[in-house]
C-alpha cells in the first residue's frame, strides 16, 4: 500500500470512496476499512446490510447526483437504477486508483483516542484482529444499515407476516398477497407501486401527510427546477413557488386520498414517485391513515376502517449507529451530535464524519465537498475557526434547522444547494485562515 496510512476511513461506500479520493488528491496517505467483500455500500444489490431492492432507482436526477470530477454518462436515463449506480462507484474507484487503499472484509470493532491525540483502529478480518494507529479517523459508514422498527408499535397482536423495507428485495415477495405498506418515504412509495402490479390488494398507510413529487415536471427532472431557484432565492420563497407549481400540475395530496401534509414543501425529505399518484387514481393502491391497532390479520386505522392483510411492510427508516466509537464521543447519539459544518467533531481533534447528514437532494456532491474539506484540513491547507466560533455556528445551525424541520433529526438536516454553497465558502475561508496562521 505504499506509505503507512495517516488516516483511517471507515466504510467504502460512496462516502468512503469520496474521502479516499480527496485524501489522495491532497497527498494524505489513507486506508479504508470495509466490512463487506465489495465497495459501493448500499447500492450493491444483495450485499450484506444493503437495503437495495431490484426495482431501486435514484430519486435524484443524474446531473444533480454525480460527482463533480466523475460525471455519469450523458446517455444514461435521468434516474439510473441501482446496477448502474453501483457500477458508477466501481468505475470511480478504478479511475482514481482507490482500490489499493481499501481493506475489504475488515470490520471496525473499536476506535480509541490516545493521550497524544492519535487514534487506534481495531479491526477483525480474514486473518484475525489487528490494530492500526493513525493521526485521524473519518467515519463514513453510512446510516441506512440498521432498520428502525415502528415506534410506538400499534396496539394488539398482528398475525400477518411482517418485514422491514430493509429486507425487501423484489415484487415476488408481494405477489398474490394483501399488502399493507406503512410509511411515506421513497422506499414506501416504490414498494407500494411494486405491490400494485403483483399483489392481490395494496394499502398504503401514512400517519402524516407528505408532498409527493413526480420525477419530471415541465419536461425536466423535478429536482433541477428547485436547484435553479436555490441559487437565487431563500428557501421560504422557493417553498411557496414549489407548492404552487405542484398544486397546479398534479394537485394537492388530498386529491389522491392522501393526508394533507402538516409541513410545507422543503421542510422534510422529498418523496419522489412517478407511479404512485397514477396507481392511486386507478384504485390499484388504496390510501389509509395511520395504523391504530392490529387484531390478528385485521388492521384498524385511525379513521375506524378495518382491512384484512397478509403482509405488513414497515418503511420506518433506519437508526444511526456508530458502534465502534466511545459513547462519550457521541453525546446523546450520533443523530444529535453537533459537528462543525456537519463534518468536524468539536472536542476530538482528528475525528471527522462524511455523510452523517440528511439532504433535501442528492448525497454524492455533498459527500465530495465534505471530503475535500476533511482532506484540506489533514493536509494543513484548511484551518477551522476558533472553538468558540465553531460551537456558536453549530448552535445557530441547529436553531435554524429546528425552525424548519422540527424535531425530525434537525442536527442532521441540510438543504442541498445551500449546504453545498456553504461548504465551498468554508473551504475558501479556512484556506485563508491557514495561510494567515502560517505567516
Amino acid at each position: 500500500m505504499g506509505q503507512p496510512p495517516r488516516v483511517a476511513v471507515i466504510g467504502a461506500g460512496a462516502a468512503g470512496l469520496a474521502t479516499l479520493k480527496a485524501l489522495a488528491d491532497a497527498g494524505v496517505p489513507a486506508a479504508a476499512f470495509e466490512a463487506t467483500d465489495t465497495i459501493g455500500g448500499l447500492w450493491v444489490y444483495g450485499a450484506p446490510d444493503s437495503p437495495a431492492y431490484r426495482t431501486l432507482h435514484l430519486n435524484t436526477s443524474r446531473t444533480r447526483t454525480q460527482f463533480a470530477d466523475h460525471p455519469m454518462p450523458a446517455h444514461w436515463p435521468d434516474y439510473p437504477d441501482h446496477t448502474r449506480v453501483a457500477g458508477y462507484l466501481r468505475d470511480y474507484a478504478h479511475r482514481f486508483g482507490l482500490l489499493d487503499t481499501v481493506r475489504l472484509r475488515h470490520t471496525v470493532v473499536g476506535v480509541t483516542r490516545g493521550p497524544d491525540d492519535r487514534w487506534t483502529v481495531r479491526t477483525t478480518g480474514p486473518h484475525g484482529t489487528s490494530d492500526v494507529t493513525v493521526a485521524a479517523v473519518v467515519v463514513a459508514n453510512g446510516h441506512n444499515r440498521v432498520p428502525r422498527p415502528p415506534a410506538p408499535l400499534p396496539a394488539g397482536d398482528c398475525t400477518a407476516e411482517q418485514l422491514h423495507s430493509h429486507a425487501y428485495r423484489g415484487p415476488e415477495q408481494l405477489a398474490g398477497r394483501r399488502v399493507l405498506v406503512v410509511g411515506g418515504g421513497n422506499s414506501a412509495m416504490d414498494i407500494a407501486v411494486d405491490a400494485s402490479h403483483t399483489a392481490r390488494r395494496t394499502l398504503l398507510s401514512l400517519r402524516r401527510g407528505v408532498w409527493v413529487v413526480p420525477k419530471h415536471l415541465l419536461g425536466r427532472p423535478s429536482d433541477t427546477l428547485n436547484g435553479a431557484l436555490a441559487r437565487r432565492l431563500p428557501w421560504r420563497l422557493r417553498q411557496r413557488i414549489s407548492q404552487t407549481l405542484l398544486t397546479a400540475t398534479v394537485g394537492p395530496p388530498t386529491r389522491y386520498g392522501l393526508p394533507a401534509p402538516t409541513h410545507g414543501f422543503l421542510q422534510d425529505h422529498p418523496t419522489l414517485s412517478d407511479g404512485l399518484l397514477s396507481r392511486l387514481t386507478h384504485g390499484e393502491i388504496e390510501a389509509r391513515p395511520g395504523v391504530a391497532a392490529f387484531h390478528g390479520d385485521q388492521v384498524e386505522f385511525t379513521d375506524g376502517r378495518v382491512d384484512t392483510v397478509d403482509l405488513v411492510v414497515w418503511c420506518t427508516g433506519y437508526r444511526v449507529e456508530v458502534p465502534f466509537l466511545d459513547p462519550g464521543l457521541l453525546g446523546t447519539g450520533p443523530d444529535t451530535l453537533p459537528l462543525y459544518r456537519h463534518v468536524f467533531h468539536l472536542d476530538a481533534p482528528g475525528l471527522a464524519f462524511v455523510g452523517l447528514m440528511q439532504s433535501t437532494g442528492a448525497a454524492f456532491p455533498l459527500l465530495e465537498a465534505q471530503a475535500r474539506l476533511v482532506a484540506a484540513r489533514l493536509a494543513g491547507r484548511y484551518a477551522p475557526p476558533a472553538p468558540a466560533a465553531q460551537r456558536a455556528a453549530c448552535r445557530a445551525e441547529l436553531r435554524a434547522a429546528t425552525a424548519r424541520w422540527g424535531d425530525r433529526r434537525p442536527a442532521m438536516r441540510v438543504d442541498f444547494d445551500t449546504y453545498l454553497a456553504q461548504l465551498g465558502r468554508e473551504l475558501a475561508a479556512g484556506t485563508r485562515r491557514a495561510a494567515r496562521d502560517a505567516t
